[in-house]
């Protein structure tokens, strides 16, 4: 097997594995009455809403636009977005005494980072080969 092709093979293992990761937690936060969120996490009922609708967009952003082959430069983004997910949730841990809970959201932060990376050069490549504002007034 070549080089690019286990990069990708396992790109795209890590990936379905964090888009299940998060539509599992994301879908969760959108069906757990708030009540019982706000139990388990001192954090306001819309907020937990918000993070589980985030948490699912991101998990479709992560494997949808590659199967479907369409706005490709969508991914890196979504796996952005996800690692700011997770960055919160390392910080909130860490605030509240969790020293080896933090460990889990940080691996998965590293994951979506490590995504996102990989995937970038579909980010630049789009924005290299659309033409700016300025250049289609000349």
């Amino acid at each position: 097997m070549q080089k690019t092709t286990k990069r990708s093979v396992t790109l795209w293992i890590i990936q379905g594995v964090l888009a299940a990761l998060f539509l599992f937690a994301g879908a969760s936060k959108l069906v757990m009455p708030i009540e019982v969120m706000t139990q388990q996490i001192a954090l306001p009922g819309a907020f937990l809403r918000f993070i589980g609708v985030a948490e699912v967009a991101g998990a479709l952003g992560l494997v949808l636009p590659g199967i479907f082959r369409i706005r490709q430069w969508l991914t890196p983004l979504a796996a952005v977005g996800l690692v700011t997910i997770m960055t919160g949730a390392t910080t909130l841990t860490l605030e509240i005494g969790g020293g080896a809970g933090a460990a889990m959201p940080f691996v998965v932060g590293l994951l979506a980072a490590f995504v996102a990376r990989e995937r970038w050069p579909l980010v630049t490549s789009r924005w290299l080969l659309t033409p700016t504002v300025y250049q289609r007034a000349r």
